[in-house]
């Protein structure tokens, strides 16, 4: 059974996730990762998600005000061994449920297209691709999705 805990970015067991994430994030972006590497900070982040089976951390997901009607998702992780098991999309629908809540209209993210498990959990969620925003506008390997809350 998984259980959700709202927290902030200050939660140890979001911090350990996250440098589990970057370690990852760093494999897989090769050469390009010092460039995301700068827009994923967690510093200061109120609106954290951490998911936990049997008590053990295995998930995370954060949200921040990218604009007066959206916030941006970061920091989506599941552990290797609890992937398959529904905690991307229960971190992921919970977020959304808080964006709602803080009356956000839509949520924005980015990911990578080497990354092709997270776009297509992306799609399955209800995310549509749309124009790279902001620092991601003219980088050719990311792809930016939105979905309307």
């Amino acid at each position: 059974m998984i259980a959700l805990q709202r927290t902030s970015s200050t939660n140890p067991d979001f911090i350990e996730l996250v440098q589990q994430l970057d370690a990852y994030l760093a494999e897989k972006d090769g050469p390009e990762h010092a460039f995301y590497a700068q827009y994923n900070k967690v510093d200061l982040i109120p609106a954290v998600i951490v998911a936990y089976e049997h008590e053990i951390p295995v998930g995370c997901g954060a949200i921040k005000p990218y604009s007066q009607e959206a916030m941006e998702v970061k920091r989506m992780y599941t552990l290797p061994t609890a992937r398959k098991k529904g905690v991307a999309g229960q971190v992921l629908s919970e977020l959304e449920n808080w964006a709602r809540e803080m009356g956000y209209q839509s949520c924005v993210l980015e990911t990578g297209k080497r990354q092709t498990e997270a776009v297509a959990f992306y799609h399955k969620m209800g995310y549509r691709a749309t124009p790279n925003y902001g620092q991601y506008a003219n980088v050719e390997n990311s792809i930016c999705f939105e979905k309307a809350l």
